[in-house]
C-alpha cells in the first residue's frame, strides 16, 4: 500500500505501474527519475543514495561520463544489425572481453540468464562432442541457495520455492549438492558429468561467501575428473569484489565465465559465455543465437567497460573502499546485526528478528534517504557503485545505526 506522505504525482504513477504490470516484483514507493554516480532522484526531488546499483548492473554508477559518451556516439551510427551480418563493434569487443578473461572466444548474448542457459548448452555439446558422454545423458553439478536467472531450465534446478512452484515440469540434468562443500561434489561427479556450475560467491542468497580454498579444491576436482568449471560470475565479477572477477580471490581460472549485468554498462542488456576454442567452439552455425545478441551498440558499451577495467582502477577501489565498509558494518554487530558478510563493494547484512524483517529495515533507510534491497527474510545486501566515496559509505553506516537504534 502507498502511503499518505507521496505527493500526488509519486500516487499517480505507482498507480498506474499497479495496475498496468504483472505482479512480478514488489518494489520499495520510491519513484526514479534521474540518476547520476552513486545517486538517485525521485520525482518529487529527492536525492537517495543507491547501494544497490540495480543488482550490480551500475558498478560504474549511473550515466557515467565514459560509458554515456560511446552510447551517444553509436546511437547516431548504427544499433543493431542482428549476427546475419558483421557489424564494425562486435569483433573488438569480443576481442578485449576475451584477453580480460584470459580465454580465446566469446558467445555474445543479452541477458544473465541467457548466458547461463548458453552456458548449459555448450557444456552439454561439450559433453557430447568432446568427452564422450552417451546421447541425452549429461549432467551437470549446482549447488543448493543458487540463483542463475528465472527461465524455467534455471529455476528447476533452484530450491528457492517462490522461483519454482508451480513452474514445472523441469528439465533433467542436475545434480545439487550443498553449497562450499567440495566434497560434495566430487562425490557427485560420474561418467556423465560434463560440468559444475556455481557462483563463486551467492549473491541471491545474501552474498554467502565460501571458505577460504573451496573455489581451488573445485578447479582441481574438475580438472582431475575431467568436467568443465563453470563460474556465474554475473552479479561477482568485473571489478564488484575488488578482483576482476571473483574466482581471482584464489587465483582459480574456470574453463567458461557467465558475464553479464555490470558488461552493459548500466545502459544496454549485454551477457557473454567466455571459454578457450576447446570449449565454446564445440557450438556451429545454426545451432545457439539471439537476434539482439552482439548487437553493435552493446557491443561499443562492453568494450569501453573492459577498457575500464583493464587499468585496474576499479578493482582496486572496490578493494579498498570494501575494507573500509567491512569495518563500518562489522561495529554494527550486536546492535541490531547479528552477521555481515564483506567481499569488496559487496555486503549481506543479517538483521536481528527482534528488530523487524530486511525488508522493513530497507523501507526505513528508503525513509533516511538509502536505497537497499531485502533478500531471504532477514538480510539486507548492499552493493554500492565502484564510484562511491568513503564519505557516503559513513553516512549510509549511520543512518543503518540509527534505524536499528529506533
Amino acid at each position: 500500500m502507498t502511503t499518505p506522505s507521496f505527493h500526488t504525482e509519486a500516487l499517480r504513477v505507482i498507480d498506474t505501474a499497479e495496475t498496468h504490470l504483472a505482479n512480478n516484483y514488489n518494489p520499495l514507493e520510491v519513484v526514479v527519475s534521474r540518476g547520476e554516480g552513486s545517486w538517485v532522484t525521485d520525482i518529487e526531488g529527492k536525492r537517495y543514495l543507491d547501494l544497490l546499483s540495480a543488482y550490480s548492473a551500475l558498478n560504474f554508477g549511473h550515466g557515467h561520463p565514459a560509458i554515456l559518451a560511446v552510447a551517444q556516439e553509436q546511437l547516431n551510427r548504427l544499433t543493431l544489425t542482428s549476427r546475419a551480418f558483421h557489424n564494425d563493434k562486435l569483433g573488438i569487443f569480443a576481442q578485449a572481453l576475451a584477453a580480460l578473461c584470459g580465454k580465446d572466444l566469446v558467445l555474445p548474448m543479452n541477458t544473465g540468464a541467457e548466458a547461463v542457459e548458453s552456458g548449459i548448452k555448450v557444456a552439454r555439446a561439450w559433453g557430447y562432442r568432446v568427452k564422450g558422454i552417451p546421447a541425452d545423458a549429461a549432467t551437470v553439478v549446482v549447488a543448493h541457495g543458487n540463483f542463475h536467472g528465472r527461465t524455467t531450465t534455471i529455476v528447476g534446478f533452484s530450491d528457492d520455492a517462490s522461483a519454482r512452484d508451480d513452474f514445472g515440469p523441469f528439465a533433467p540434468g542436475f545434480v545439487q549438492v550443498p553449497f562450499a562443500d567440495a566434497a560434495a561434489i566430487e562425490a557427485a561427479i560420474d561418467d556423465n558429468t560434463a560440468a559444475v556450475l556455481i557462483e563463486p560467491i551467492q549473491g541471491e542468497a545474501g552474498v554467502i561467501i565460501p571458505p577460504e580454498g573451496y573455489l581451488r579444491a573445485v578447479r582441481e576436482i574438475c580438472t582431475r575428473r575431467g568436467v568443465l568449471m563453470i563460474a556465474d560470475e554475473i552479479q561477482a565479477g568485473l571489478g564488484r569484489v575488488g578482483t576482476t572477477f571473483a574466482c581471482d580471490r584464489e587465483q582459480v581460472v574456470p574453463d567458461m565465465y557467465l558475464l553479464g549485468k555490470a558488461l552493459g554498462g548500466g545502459i544496454v542488456p549485454l551477457s557473454a559465455v567466455v571459454a578457450n576454442r576447446d570449449v565454446l567452439g564445440v557450438i556451429q552455425p545454426g545451432q545457439h543465437g539471439s537476434t539482439f545478441g552482439g548487437n553493435p551498440l552493446a557491443a561499443a558499451v562492453g568494450l569501453r567497460v573492459v577498457e575500464m577495467l583493464e587499468s585496474g582502477e576499479f578493482q582496486t577501489r572496490a578493494a579498498a573502499l570494501g575494507e573500509h565498509l567491512e569495518t563500518g558494518l562489522n561495529a554494527l554487530i550486536g546492535q541490531g546485526v547479528t552477521d555481515v558478510r564483506v567481499a569488496g563493494l559487496w555486503a549481506g547484512i543479517d538483521i536481528d528478528p527482534a528488530l523487524g524483517t530486511g525488508r522493513e529495515i530497507a523501507e526505513k533507510m528508503l525513509a533516511r534517504g538509502v536505497l537497499v534491497k531485502d533478500t531471504h527474510g532477514q538480510t539486507i545486501r548492499i552493493a554500492p557503485p565502484l564510484v562511491i566515496r568513503a564519505t557516503e559509505i559513513d553516512w549510509a553506516i549511520e543512518q543503518l545505526r540509527v534505524v536499528l537504534a529506533g
